[in-house]
């Protein structure tokens, strides 16, 4: 992969109160997002999508919509004007990229992200609004197949079905990606929600392939409440953690807690677990032990239209900065109705990545 050289020099990041005592006094406003130092570099978090919009047609076509995704497209759009500014090498999405299962929105899905494509690495978990409960993602992998990413060399590989099964898990649905950024190499695994263990075990077999690059998950489902809900209430309300209810796969698919049990915790070289599906939950943290002594990061973004998440990784700090941006009005999240603390949106996460 073509890296990025570029001279910006800008203070780097502290607590969100700091980033704003920064603007004042360099008579800068939130809109004035800081561009990433050299020696640094990002990560961009695409939320769910599911703001889908339908508009009637001119009176030659009664009867026919067009679909649009406003805040889809002010989230790639932000990334790919920032690829160079913010350092951007790789933007992963934590799925439910569409909203209902149709021909219609994944239309929409690939026009957004065929704005990224070329343009920066990425890579799509497929949430449950992805596929139908069985796990079939036929569609998913109609619009975003595995040949798609052929000739990109990022592109590690996919989970491969069985013969004539490929709508259920197959051909793109659960993939890898390789990135490197400041002499650190990644790998990056896309999966399913509610992975089922053939899956895990592929999984297994990637990152132990690549024991010696440090290593990132997005799934869709991870964080929010810990039991399933009975109640709507519950959704907001309910102790949260590790979700151990699944929404996929039936029988075979596993909740959040059983692929950390039997797949995640195992491996020393996983450092972050990037996860959506939660919008009454919203933004969580939490960090979690793996088997080995390695800190597992586990983040929670399912922001709707109030933003997305930037992960500026300063090696040299040994730290990674989480900000929540809302290019959608160009301010950083503050807050929510939901989550009033400002520390679940701009917060850092320790990462040993120098000696």
């Amino acid at each position: 992969m073509k890296h990025m050289s570029l001279d910006f020099q800008v203070p780097l990041w502290g607590t969100f109160a700091s980033l704003c005592v920064l603007f004042c006094a360099d008579g800068m406003s939130a809109a004035d997002f800081p561009a990433a130092p050299e020696g640094t570099f990002t990560v961009a978090v695409i939320p769910d999508t599911q703001h889908y919009r339908d508009a009637k047609q001119g009176s030659d076509t009664p009867g026919k919509t067009i679909v649009t995704n406003e805040v889809f497209r002010g989230y790639v759009d932000w990334i790919a004007s920032n690829v160079q500014r913010q350092r951007i090498v790789f933007a992963t999405h934590v799925g439910d990229i569409v909203d209902v299962n149709n021909h219609q929105q994944w239309s929409v899905a690939q026009q957004m992200m065929n704005r990224l494509h070329g343009n920066v690495p990425y890579g799509i978990s497929v949430g449950n609004h992805d596929m139908v409960r069985s796990g079939d993602s036929t569609l998913f992998q109609t619009y975003f197949p595995a040949s798609r990413f052929a000739d990109f060399n990022w592109y590690g590989g996919c989970f491969r079905s069985p013969a004539g099964q490929s709508a259920t898990s197959g051909n793109n649905a659960n993939s890898f990606q390789l990135f490197s950024a400041e002499s650190l190499d990644f790998i990056i695994l896309h999966l399913e929600c509610n992975a089922p263990d053939d899956v895990l075990a592929w999984a297994d077999a990637v990152l132990e392939r690549h024991a010696s690059r440090r290593a990132i998950i997005t799934t869709h489902m991870g964080l929010g409440p810990r039991d399933k809900p009975k109640d709507a209430d519950d959704f907001f309300t309910a102790p949260k953690g590790r979700m151990t209810w699944k929404k996929c796969h039936g029988d075979r698919g596993n909740s959040p807690q059983q692929m950390w049990d039997k797949c995640f915790r195992r491996h020393t070289n996983l450092f972050l677990i990037c996860c959506g599906d939660q919008s009454r939950t919203q933004a969580m943290h939490q960090s979690s032990k793996g088997d080995n002594g390695n800190i597992v990061h586990e983040v929670l973004s399912d922001y709707g239209s109030h933003g997305q998440r930037v992960m500026r990784f300063l090696p040299q700090q040994n730290r990674i900065e989480v900000r929540t941006w809302n290019p959608q009005v160009s301010e950083f999240c503050g807050g929510t109705k939901i989550v009033t603390d400002v520390n679940q949106h701009q917060f850092q996460l320790d990462y040993q990545m120098m000696p």
